[in-house]
């Protein structure tokens, strides 16, 4: 009996020692309000990614550590900034006065999908921008949008090629065209990816910053097929994305016709 359980003792440590380390995390709120967010530390590396100026060609891209959100910004979180949601009075002049504010949207501002615990849907490229300017101010930290390298390096989390995943491994993490209802959902619904991010691929295609300097999204969403939703894959806007907004010029804020494209921030906070 002794000798069983000194096996059982044994195979558990090394089961816990073949076990990845746990993320490391913080949490971030923003100023008089109750609204939080989680930030995921990913560690220091390379990526190999196509050259935009010769695709033929392949550059190696060395990566400082940095932290990025667990989940896709949601309303929640986006809200605050857009519409002074859920922000304290004394707070809303300062928010106010921190950064240029989107005006209205066209149409329901989640089109009808949800709201609270919902990704953030349909903003420009700018205002993606402006809504990590405004965190900035509000925080006292260095928010951004994610560069295309670190977006795909987080992505692939040590273990995803850029190619399209098994069917199966992909029903885990990602809501696609087969499995999303034609709708974007609850963030952190799925499995997370091995570094602890949820919805990196699917659910909404992130903005990111190219490597050509460029707005690009990245990671497929609810509305593509299975095997365009993967770390590799990519969309650059195109006039689809705002057909049926009828300002002349169009919104700068919003795009009418994209409920596929949301965003995930990157902080540059010291390394824990």
């Amino acid at each position: 009996m002794s000798r069983t359980l000194c096996l059982c003792g044994v195979a558990l440590a090394l089961w816990a020692h073949a076990l990845p380390p746990a993320p490391k995390t913080f949490k971030e709120r923003i100023p008089s309000t109750t609204v939080e967010f989680e930030m995921v530390y990913i560690p220091p590396g390379r990526i190999e990614l196509s050259d935009p100026e010769d695709p033929s060609k392949t550059q190696v891209i060395e990566l400082k550590g940095f932290w990025i959100g667990k989940t896709e910004v949601t309303w929640d979180e986006y809200g605050t900034y857009a519409f002074n949601k859920d922000i304290a009075d004394a707070e809303k002049q300062r928010a106010a006065d921190a950064i240029a504010k989107p005006s209205k949207p066209y149409g329901a501002i989640d089109r009808g999908f949800g709201y609270e615990g919902n990704p953030a849907i349909g903003m420009t490229f700018m205002a993606a921008q402006r809504y990590c300017e405004w965190l900035s101010r509000m925080t006292g930290k260095p928010y951004r949008l994610p560069t295309e390298a670190e977006w795909e390096y987080a992505a692939r989390a040590g273990a995803l090629e850029r190619k399209p995943l098994p069917k199966e491994t992909l029903d885990k993490l990602a809501w696609h065209l087969d499995n999303s209802d034609l709708k974007p959902h609850k963030v952190a619904q799925k499995q997370p990816n091995a570094w602890g991010l949820y919805d990196v691929l699917g659910n909404v295609m992130e903005w990111c910053v190219g490597l050509d300097g460029k707005a690009i999204a990245c990671g497929g969403s609810f509305m593509d097929k299975p095997d365009a939703v993967h770390p590799g894959a990519r969309a650059r806007q195109t006039p689809d994305w705002n057909m049926t907004d009828p300002q002349y010029p169009k919104s700068r804020w919003w795009l009418s016709d994209a409920p596929f494209v949301g965003l995930r921030v990157v902080c540059d906070a010291p390394a824990p």
